[in-house]
Formats: structure tokens, sequence, C-alpha cells
């Protein structure tokens, strides 16, 4: 909102508490939320989840050698598995840290918004209490 010199300091106080830094809380909480999506990389993990584990496969051999043919897909099975099973993990780790940030954003959000009217709340019962 835009300030002029005719707004009370009080008005200012209000527009500050209910507008802008509620704009910047939610600015904050989305740079939180986006940070932890790519630290994880989840939507590249989802992806590239049957991908093989840090790219560890080996080629096949020519079509009559059979046990080396065998070898080399129960190997690049293996590696598929372990990518899969790692991944699942990550994206497990990610999502729970992204669920934990929306909670404790929603806390603090609305908490941000409750926090003056317990101030108001707090100076009644104090004075209440002295008379």
């Amino acid at each position: 909102m835009q300030y002029n010199k005719l707004m009370s300091i009080f008005l200012q106080g209000l527009v500050w508490q209910f507008f802008d830094m509620p704009k910047a809380i939610l600015k904050s909480w989305q740079t939180f939320l986006w940070f932890n999506l790519n630290y994880f990389s989840v939507p590249t993990l989802l992806k590239t989840y049957f991908s093989h584990w840090r790219r560890y496969s080996y080629p096949y051999g020519k079509a009559f050698e059979f046990w080396k043919n065998i070898e080399t897909f129960v190997f690049n099975m293996m590696s598929r598995i372990i990518g899969a099973i790692l991944r699942t993990v990550f994206i497990i780790i990610g999502l729970a840290i992204e669920i934990l940030i929306i909670l404790i954003g929603v806390i603090i959000f609305l908490g941000w918004l409750v926090l003056p009217f317990f101030l108001v709340f707090g100076l009644i019962f104090g004075i209440s209490l002295l008379f």
C-alpha cells in the first residue's frame, strides 16, 4: 500500500501488520517451499525413477554370449532397483520436509495475524489485574 503524510502512525502500523508483512511472509514461505523442492530434486527424481543408479550399466554382449548377457541383465536390473529404492527414500524425505515447511508456514502466518489480538488481550488482562 502507498503511504502518505495524512496517514497516522496507527494506521501505518495496521497496514504494515496486516498487509505488508503477510505479503513478505507468504513470499518467504514460497521461497522455502521452492528451495526444498529443488534441493531434493523431487521432480527430477520422479522423471528418472527407474533409471540406473548413478548411470551404472553394462552393455550387452553378442547374441551368443548367453551367460554374459544374463549377468549384464541382472546387474542392470539391480542398478535400476537400487536407483528406485534410493529415489523413493529421497522423494519421501523431500515431501516430508515439504509438509513440515507447509505446517510451520501456516503456524507462522496465522500466528502473525493473531499476534496483535493477543497483545490487546494481554494489555486488557494486565490492566484488569491492577484494578
